[in-house]
């Protein structure tokens, strides 16, 4: 039997695997086509991170990418930078009111393309 591969149908998904995977060839950094790979799931399987997950494992103004949502039960108590597909309006508003910054992948991926200093939370 062959492996059924089934296509994205969003079009933000689709364009930022693409844009994943051809920055990992271009800068030789493995964690954007490790985080293109958990994109390439299921939605269901995406990764769902409680801010107090964060905020236990994460130290101050260290940046993190989550491969699907933060949500927003729980409290930051220090400054970090968050990369996620999606955001609740919770978190985004945790996250700010503690000094961080909240960027969408595509926006960290820009930033940072090498992916160096980049930790993924799941």
């Amino acid at each position: 039997m062959s492996k059924i591969r089934y296509k994205k149908t969003d079009p933000r998904i689709a364009s930022l695997i693409e844009d994943l995977k051809a920055r990992s060839r271009e800068n030789d950094a493995l964690i954007w086509k490790d985080i293109a790979g958990r994109l390439e799931r299921p939605r269901r399987s995406y990764a769902t991170v409680n801010l107090s997950h964060i905020n236990r494992h994460v130290t101050e103004n260290e940046t993190i990418v989550v491969p699907g949502k933060v949500l927003g039960a729980g409290d930051v108590n220090h400054p970090l930078v968050v990369g996620a597909f999606n955001f609740s309006e919770g978190a985004r508003t945790k996250i700010t009111d503690a000094g961080g910054e909240c960027l969408t992948i595509e926006e960290l991926l820009a930033r940072n393309p090498t992916g160096s200093n980049i930790r993924i939370i799941r």
